[in-house]
This record gives C-alpha cells, sequence and structure tokens, in this order.
C-alpha cells in the first residue's frame, strides 16, 4: 500500500500513461468504446482546445509500483463560477481500478490542487464541462454507450461516494426501437399541420450547402434555450467555430431540423448517428485511415442519438418539439435507422421527460453528476 503515488501529470511520457490507462483497464470489457484519441487529447488540453482559453485544468496519475492505476483531471472553468458566481471546481476523466485507496489518493489530489487556488466546492464528473461529456454511469452496464456518451464499470459509483461525494442531479437516457415509435407516424401529420397552422412555422432539414451558417443557428440556438438549466454554460464562439468544424463531415441533414417562422429560427433538433461501433473498430485512429472508416457507408449504421432539441424560450410549451422531431421521422425510417436514444435529458426536465416516454422512449441509462459535502471541502482546504 505504501508504494501507491499519486503525481500531477507534467510531460509528454506521463500524458501517453494517462491516456493509455483506459486501454488497459477496460481490455476485458465488452461494453467499452474507446475514445477518439486526437479529441481526448483536446478535451484534456494536452492539445490546443478553445474551452481551455477560459478554464485551467491539471491531470493526476496513479500508480502502485510504478503501474499505473488510476487517473484523473482537475477543471476551474472560470466561465461557469463568473456566471453562476461560485467558487466550483469540477473532477472529470477519472478512471480507476477497484480499489478504494486509489480512488481516495486521487480525490486528495484533485481537492488539494483546487483548494490551493481557493476553490470551495466540487462537481463531477465533467469531461471537462457542462457542453462536453459528463455523468458517470450509475444505472445501464448492460450494453455499450452511444456517440458521446459516457461509460464505466459498475463499482466506480460506490467509489465516488465513499470519497465524500453525493447525488447532485441525475441524467437520463431514453431509448427506443423504430416499431414502438412507428405507430405514432399515423396521427404525427395532423399533428404538425396544427403547429404550421398556428404558428406559421416553416419545418426543413439542415441545408448541406449553408452548412457553416446552419450549424451557427443550432448553437446560438442552443447557447439561449438553456439559459436556465442547472449548471449551463454558454459555449464561447471558440468552442462554437470548434465544435462546428468538428461536427462538418458527422451530421447527415436527415437527423436535423430547423423551424422558422418569417425565416427567422426559432428552434432546432440535432441528431448524430452512432459512430461508437466504427470507432471501436477503429480503436480511435482517425489517421491514417480511420476517418474513411468511419464515415463509409453510412447508411450501414443503424442506431442514432438524438442530442439536441431546443427551442427559444417564449416558443417552448407550444409543442414546436414534437413538431421538429415529426419532421424527422420519415427522413429517420427512409435512412434505414431501427434504433434511437434520447440523451441525455435531466432528471426534472418534465416536459421532455413525458414527450419522449409518449413516443414511445423506454429508459435505459441513468447517468449522475455528483458534489463534495461540505466537510470534505474544509478538511482539504486545512491540508494545504
Amino acid at each position: 500500500m505504501s508504494s501507491l503515488q499519486v503525481r500531477a501529470v507534467r510531460n509528454r511520457s506521463q500524458r501517453r500513461r494517462f491516456l493509455r490507462f483506459p486501454w488497459q483497464l477496460y481490455r476485458d470489457d465488452a461494453n467499452w468504446i474507446c475514445p477518439l484519441r486526437r479529441t481526448q487529447k483536446e478535451l484534456l488540453g494536452f492539445r490546443r482546445h478553445p474551452f481551455y482559453d477560459d478554464a485551467e485544468t491539471q491531470a493526476f496519475l496513479a500508480t502502485r509500483a510504478g503501474r499505473v492505476c488510476g487517473r484523473i483531471a482537475a477543471v476551474i472553468h472560470h466561465a461557469h463560477n463568473r456566471r453562476h458566481r461560485e467558487s466550483r471546481g469540477f473532477f472529470g476523466f477519472f478512471e480507476s481500478e477497484n480499489d478504494p485507496a486509489v480512488a481516495e489518493a486521487l480525490f486528495g489530489a484533485v481537492r488539494r490542487w483546487l483548494a490551493g487556488r481557493g476553490i470551495e466546492q466540487i462537481r463531477g464528473p465533467m469531461n471537462p464541462g457542462y457542453n462536453y461529456e459528463m455523468g458517470l454511469l450509475v444505472d445501464g452496464f448492460d450494453s455499450p454507450p452511444t456517440f458521446l456518451m459516457t461509460y464505466n464499470p459498475p463499482y466506480y459509483p460506490e467509489l465516488v461516494e465513499a470519497c465524500g461525494f453525493h447525488q447532485a442531479k441525475d441524467l437520463y437516457a431514453y431509448s427506443a426501437h423504430i416499431d414502438q415509435v412507428g405507430s405514432i407516424e399515423k396521427v404525427v401529420p395532423t399533428f404538425v399541420d396544427e403547429i404550421v397552422r398556428q404558428y406559421g412555422v416553416t419545418l426543413r432539414r439542415l441545408d448541406p450547402s449553408r452548412f457553416d451558417d446552419d450549424v451557427k443557428t443550432f448553437l446560438e440556438i442552443y447557447n439561449v434555450a438553456n439559459v436556465d438549466q442547472y449548471g449551463f454554460v454558454p459555449l464561447s464562439a471558440g468552442e462554437m467555430r470548434h465544435m462546428a468544424t468538428g461536427m462538418r463531415r458527422l451530421v447527415v441533414p436527415e437527423l436535423t431540423s430547423v423551424a422558422e417562422i418569417d425565416g427567422r429560427p426559432i428552434g432546432t433538433v440535432l441528431g448524430m448517428l452512432d459512430y461508437n461501433p466504427r470507432i471501436k473498430t477503429i480503436d480511435g485512429r482517425l489517421f491514417p485511415t480511420g476517418f474513411l472508416r468511419l464515415l463509409w457507408n453510412r447508411r450501414a449504421i443503424k442506431r442514432a442519438r438524438m442530442i439536441a432539441t431546443q427551442v427559444l424560450p417564449e416558443y417552448q410549451r407550444g409543442g414546436l418539439a414534437i413538431a421538429m422531431m415529426a419532421r424527422i421521422l420519415p427522413d429517420f425510417i427512409d435512412f434505414g435507422l431501427e434504433e434511437c436514444e434520447f440523451s441525455w435529458v435531466m432528471e426534472d426536465n418534465v416536459l421532455s421527460r413525458r414527450t419522449i416516454e409518449r413516443a414511445g422512449g423506454k429508459l435505459a441509462k441513468t447517468y449522475r453528476l455528483y458534489e463534495d459535502t461540505p466537510a470534505a471541502t474544509a478538511r482539504a482546504s486545512a491540508s494545504t
């Protein structure tokens, strides 16, 4: 036990060991999906990413007798603290063997680093922030995650809670097969016609010929529609540009909707194909040929994830979200898709949850955000 050490990641060799550890940890777990390696480096701050224009991070690596047995990162998102008037840090990218001593040592390192910078509260996991991957899987371990969703072993919640963290908010993932939602196709046209008549709204797909403008619209509405959401921080201009670039080849218009009134966009829906099985096949490597294998024959992909349904606040209770989803349904079927996940949905977003459930969605996975107790924070502050 005395050989357990936690060190701050400082050099290229340590970064490489930090990045490779999940391949060691999940080598016998068929449900694990490896991350895209380049993207993981960016989100950790090991490569340039605009998130860190207004944030800072420190990664930590746990070893025992020279062998990696855990990892974690501490994050301070200054934009979050300004917006929410908090002194809060985050933990993310947590991976650990099933050993409470390892988890305790990792979280101790995070607490000391944050306390040394005046941070009073901790939330996580955030990888690295609200607009990226977040949440610890606490239910639904029997299947792989969908694209851009997290995954972890079943013993993680116990490790995290033993380190002084408690539930802050749950996030839900709903799954539906086309046979479950297909029955609503008969009533959809009448409903959509009523919404169109009531609002004078026009529904369309994303237009590939004006991709940049449409993606900008998606992200701008996302920033406005979520202003009252728990923990939300708007994407910065740099993050929006970076995200739009990454989406360019991955988005298929069939899984998008734009609602407009008199030419003004007032709502959007964004879905993505579930690229995860292909990411696993290419072992997270996009180069030199992984990107081609990722995108080849996309109609062979049978599962999609509906990531975001956003409506400007003044229109949020008028049924526009349902109408935009209804626009996608015929395209979804024509594309050959068979399954869909709606994720994630905040536990207290009752309107969205009920809408998905009425459309045939079944709760498939639960993810949890944790916060630490005041006593744990006080102990960390006293030890620095």
